[in-house]
């Protein structure tokens, strides 16, 4: 894991949550309604695309969500700091549920050319939450597979040994720049669920 926080930068901020915060988050993400997590491509007639992404995000209350807007928010300027840039805001997390066989194939977030949607480019840095961790073996807390993985500028994401994953932990905040190229891996076992986030 130091390997991929020191080669690209990351921020990482272990029990941003503590456990009962995280249970509480995956009990309502478990009871709340949910559809496939939209994915943005230029010409394409729909948003979804389960060869390009398949997770479930879960709408979860208002009160829920702003109430983790402002906990990402109150990071927001040591984590600008981090990565000297000036930050104003955040979007609306996303509650996500990876099960089995779901993955997010290698890609950017924002602040890049590249990227053809206005509301995209703006984004500078991205968040990861994990609401529970990540384990070789299975467990009924965990999930194996599902690494959140992360590639150099220009590699062949194809050859997956040239990739940093990142173990997930029940809890941890990780930030990057949105340019930076990550995925998600196929989950093999059990449910992933994290909440992701942009700083503007």
């Amino acid at each position: 894991m130091s390997n991929s926080i020191e080669r690209f930068g990351l921020y990482v901020a272990r029990n941003f949550l503590d456990a009962q915060e995280c249970a509480q988050l995956v009990a309502e993400v478990r009871a709340a309604w949910g559809g496939p997590a939209t994915v943005y491509r230029e010409g394409a007639s729909s948003l979804i695309d389960a060869t390009l992404r398949r997770t479930t995000r879960h709408m979860l209350s208002k009160e829920t969500t702003e109430r983790v807007r402002q906990l990402l928010l109150a990071r927001m300027k040591e984590v600008g700091e981090h990565f000297g840039l000036v930050l104003h805001d955040c979007e609306d997390p996303q509650f996500l549920r990876y099960q089995e066989g779901d993955f997010f194939v290698a890609h950017q977030d924002g602040n890049t050319e590249q990227l053809q949607f206005d509301h995209l480019r703006v984004r500078r840095v991205s968040v990861v939450v994990f609401l529970n961790r990540q384990s070789e073996t299975p467990a009924a807390d965990a999930f194996s597979g599902g690494a959140l993985v992360f590639y150099d500028p220009y590699v062949d994401t194809a050859r997956k040994e040239l990739g940093a994953p990142l173990s997930g932990e029940a809890g941890m905040f990780v930030a990057f720049r949105s340019e930076t190229t990550h995925e998600v891996v196929p989950v093999t076992h059990g449910e992933r669920f994290s909440i992701v986030c942009w700083y503007k």
